[in-house]
């Protein structure tokens, strides 16, 4: 049923737009767009009582608002603008990622020219022993390392590339396996990987990475570049 405020703004010639429910009913917006306003404002001035005219004071409070409706949306545009261009550039820095390498999470290692690997965990909680085991593509584990007790955060850890022999285990794929308990609690542990980056592309407007072994990993997710 029509209200005295949709017959007024239809005499004026503003048109209300209806929305579609989903249970099939229509509803009506009484929200007033930047040209809505003007007509309002216009018509005010066309109809006002000749004997009693719409004080100075309201007329120019009543145009500031419509000055600063025009600014908001003109600010929207503005801010639009800015964010497509943050997110140019955010994948021009992400294209200089490819043929380096970044720090995230994975299992899946790969050697360092000089001998080795270096990785990272990521622990949700303090923690009274975590270990780290390293195996070849084969699955046979080639180091582990005791790191003790630790804190909650983020811990470093080093391997030389040397099997228990002493000879090189080349340059991988390595399998990296993360062990953290608080006696005898699990500890949320995750581990983070050196990764080269052999390509990236967008989803969604976002860059993804891909690095070999691990997948797409979302730019955001990288924790550090080498």
């Amino acid at each position: 049923m029509a209200t005295s405020f949709d017959s007024t703004i239809a005499n004026l010639g503003i048109s209300s737009t209806a929305n579609t429910a989903a249970n099939g009913a229509t509803s009506k917006s009484t929200s007033l767009g930047q040209a809505d306003f003007l007509k309002l404002m216009t018509a005010q001035m066309k109809n006002q009582d000749p004997f009693d005219p719409v004080d100075n004071t309201q007329m120019v409070a009543q145009m500031a608002q419509f000055s600063s409706l025009a600014g908001i949306t003109e600010m929207g545009s503005t801010l639009k603008a800015i964010a497509d261009k943050l997110g140019a550039t955010s994948m021009q820095d992400a294209v200089s990622y490819v043929g380096r390498t970044v720090l995230t999470a994975g299992n899946t290692a790969y050697g360092r020219s000089a001998g080795g690997i270096a990785g990272a965990i990521e622990l949700g909680a303090e923690a009274s022993n975590v270990t780290v085991s390293i195996a070849d593509a084969n699955g046979q584990v080639l180091h582990t390392a005791d790191l003790g007790a630790q804190k909650a955060g983020t811990i470093g850890y080093e391997w030389d590339g040397k099997k228990a022999d002493g000879t090189d285990a080349g340059t991988g794929p390595f399998t990296v396996t993360i062990n953290a308990a608080d006696g005898a609690s699990n500890v949320p542990a995750t581990g983070l990987v050196w990764a080269p980056v052999t390509s990236v592309s967008t989803t969604s407007g976002s860059p993804v990475l891909t690095l070999p072994g691990i997948g797409e990993v979302p730019a955001s997710a990288v924790r550090q570049i080498g």
